[in-house]
């Protein structure tokens, strides 16, 4: 699938499929397996068992200035639910959580930031 955004909105995936996200970022071009993101930059991203997630697994996304509204979590190809204590922990940083499957999650990001939502994503492979 294709998604197209708003240029200047900072890394946009501009597709996904069983292979993987492909992200622009200004002249860079590349395609993640599972990644994390924000209004400023993109990382690959290992993730932990999702029953496992905690703040500690996300790294850098979370300490984006100013902070995130919320996080978009892709969980994969199905919704599944994230623990209840990683939301807990984000929730008393001021960060909401908004858990999905990884092909919505990509399109929201793509929405949101196309609205200037100041969000982050971690989202798992398909």
């Amino acid at each position: 699938m294709r998604i197209d955004s708003e240029r200047g909105a900072g890394p946009i995936i501009t597709g996904f499929s069983a292979g993987g996200f492909k992200v622009e970022a200004g002249s860079f071009k590349g395609v993640y397996r599972a990644l994390t993101i924000s209004p400023e930059a993109v990382a690959e991203w290992t993730p932990p068992p999702i029953e496992t997630l905690d703040a500690a697994a996300l790294g850098a996304v979370l300490a984006t200035e100013p902070r995130a509204e919320f996080l978009l979590l892709g969980t994969g190809a199905t919704l599944q639910r994230p623990p209840p204590a990683f939301t807990r922990e984000l929730e008393a940083q001021g960060i909401g959580v908004e858990a999905m499957d990884s092909r919505a999650a990509a399109r929201a990001w793509a929405v949101l930031r196309g609205e200037g939502r100041w969000v982050i994503g971690a989202f798992y492979p398909l």
